[in-house]
């Protein structure tokens, strides 16, 4: 990333601080959002959150738990972050300096690992360490989701023994559909709501998910992908057996949707070549009640990506809205 680009994304987050801090309650909170974001859209080259705040805690709450705490002024609100492919799982170099982000934004974080997520395989049971996590406090619960963990993430917040604990879930780059996403990672092609589109895929990416989900690809999609027959492979996509298309209802956020009871923000970029952003819309559809969606051209899956200063402006201020939704929600 650029340094101009850089310098840009910091002054509208400061300009954005500027107009709400005056009107808005939780001035402090405000603070922490404004400088989570700095650090989060710079991928750490401005510091802003480390600069104001103490080193978080990390403890071990189990062989495949860990939890991040930091020096909140208050009660800090826990959250649970829920990561989608992670080969180290809660060990992930980058998911834990996310964690120790939202510590030092105030927040009580646990991070699971999810098994089936360090192999990039989804299945149904990654929602049990989730479950698991917001059984442990009878208090009100943030979650955040990343890519694909909104699989677990949606399906542990539609849980009738702990959804009236989840406050808000907040989803970077969520899909709604495992079919609609298959066909995407397959194929390239999106489509909902009259949009749509086709973005080429590294074979390389496809042949790894192939491997990693061979449950989910049968002998003929299989057999048009090796003859790169992309017709084919939609076609064999609309003749999967029962069996399949039963799995990848389970695992559609979408399908969780309508029971889970909090607040849901989803944050998705237009460039998003892992998740389309269409995904985000189709989401929403499915519970438009309590739900904001927030597009944005500076974000790809869950990266910042270069944009003019007034888009930045324009988009930095969205995003801090929303992550102080999160934290004032919880």
């Amino acid at each position: 990333m650029r340094q101009p680009e850089v310098a840009g994304r910091l002054a509208a987050l400061a300009f954005a601080l500027v107009l709400a801090a005056p009107v808005a309650p939780g001035a402090v909170s405000l603070v922490l959002s404004a400088a989570f974001l700095t650090e989060f859209l710079t991928d750490g080259a401005l510091p802003a959150l480390d600069a104001v705040t103490p080193t978080p805690r990390r403890v071990s709450l189990g062989p495949s738990v860990d939890r991040f705490t930091g020096a909140a002024l208050g009660v800090a609100p826990p959250l649970v972050l829920v990561h989608g492919y992670a080969p180290e799982g809660k060990d992930d170099p980058r998911l834990a300096r996310a964690a120790r982000l939202l510590a030092r934004a105030g927040f009580d974080v646990v991070v699971p690992t999810l098994p089936g997520l360090t192999r990039g395989r989804l299945r149904p049971d990654d929602a049990a360490p989730v479950v698991q996590a917001l059984a442990t406090r009878p208090v009100p619960w943030a979650i955040v989701s990343v890519s694909i963990g909104a699989a677990p993430a949606f399906a542990a917040a539609a849980d009738a023994s702990v959804r009236d604990r989840v406050r808000v879930l907040l989803a970077l780059g969520p899909h709604a559909s495992a079919a609609e996403t298959l066909r995407f990672w397959l194929t390239g092609a999106f489509d909902f709501g009259g949009i749509s589109g086709r973005v080429p895929h590294d074979p390389a990416l496809v042949r790894a998910f192939v491997e990693a989900n061979a449950d989910l690809v049968d002998a003929p999609t299989r057999a048009a992908l090796a003859a790169g027959d992309i017709a084919g492979v939609e076609r064999a996509l609309s003749d999967l057996p029962p069996s399949t298309r039963g799995l990848l209802e389970r695992l559609s956020p979408a399908r969780a949707m309508p029971e889970v009871r909090a607040r849901v923000i989803l944050v998705h970029g237009y460039a998003d070549r892992a998740v389309p952003y269409t995904e985000s819309l189709r989401l929403a559809a499915a519970r438009p009640a309590k739900t904001d969606v927030v597009l944005l051209h500076t974000v790809s899956h869950v990266e910042a990506t270069p944009g003019s200063l007034w888009r930045a402006a324009r988009e930095s201020l969205r995003l801090l809205l929303a992550f102080h939704a999160l934290r004032w929600a919880a």
